[in-house]
């Protein structure tokens, strides 16, 4: 409260100070610089069914009020965020690119450690380089598998909470939203039938909960959507997309 403040300090100097703090804090969206040129670093949870790169930018594009965007990738089949590191093409990518947001993507039962601390050690790394080459770093939670079922949902959820907060670095949580789907509408399969990689309608899914969460807009209504996905589909994927960030946002602020 401001009658906590020294009697000297001005009230033009606390709303200066108010502000700065305001937008230190505001999501990508709402900041003065909304994200134009993005960057996927992942393996194939990224790149299957065309790449979520290539749907972002198209969805972005069918917003009632066009948000034209770029987005490239940095991916790798079967790779962490620890083989990423490895790779002289991906920091090249996050150094020369100049690149808004990176969006990190680390498919946890991957880790052959079966433990999360490699997932802190490399997303670490990589924020700290993304943060020198002048960009912002969102996490995209992915999901659990059977092939590789060492770890469940909630132990990559509890997982990405606590880097989000230990680097102070948002997340979009893609892996719940997949849940939520299943719980609405059991018939429409988020994996495809290797039962590990997205489906056409899980890769949607997934565009909408980044979309939402580095914009901070609902896609409900946004006429993109690809082949194999319906109108109604569509809208339905859209509205659990914003529901789950928007509970995401609640319950972890």
């Amino acid at each position: 409260m401001i009658k906590y403040f020294p009697k000297k300090i001005e009230r033009p100097f606390l709303l200066i100070a108010f502000l700065l703090a305001v937008i230190h804090f505001q999501p990508f969206a709402q900041s003065l610089h909304a994200p134009k040129k993005l960057l996927f670093i992942g393996n194939s949870l990224t790149y299957r069914n065309g790449g979520i790169e290539k749907h972002i930018v198209a969805l972005a594009a069918s917003a009632p009020t066009p948000n034209i965007i770029i987005a490239n990738k940095a991916t790798k089949g079967g790779a962490t965020l620890k083989i990423l590191n490895d790779q002289q093409w991906v920091h090249d990518s996050i150094n020369n690119g100049g690149y808004n947001l990176t969006i990190l993507q680390e498919d946890i039962p991957e880790l052959t450690e079966h433990s999360v601390e490699p997932f802190y050690e490399f997303a670490s790394k990589f924020n700290t380089e993304i943060k020198l080459a002048g960009s912002k770093t969102l996490l995209y939670m992915a999901w659990p598998y059977e092939r590789l079922n060492w770890i469940d949902l909630h132990q990559i959820t509890e997982a990405h909470k606590t880097i989000s907060k230990k680097l102070g670095i948002p997340v979009a949580p893609v892996g719940i939203a997949f849940e939520n789907a299943l719980k609405a509408n059991p018939s429409l399969a988020m994996l495809g039938p290797d039962k590990e990689h997205a489906s056409i309608h899980g890769t949607y899914l997934a565009v909408c909960v980044i979309y939402a969460t580095i914009f901070q807009e609902s896609p409900l209504g946004y006429t993109y959507f690809p082949i194999g996905i319906s109108k109604d589909e569509a809208n339905f994927l859209q509205g659990i997309a914003w529901k789950t960030v928007q509970n995401w946002k609640k319950n972890n602020n």
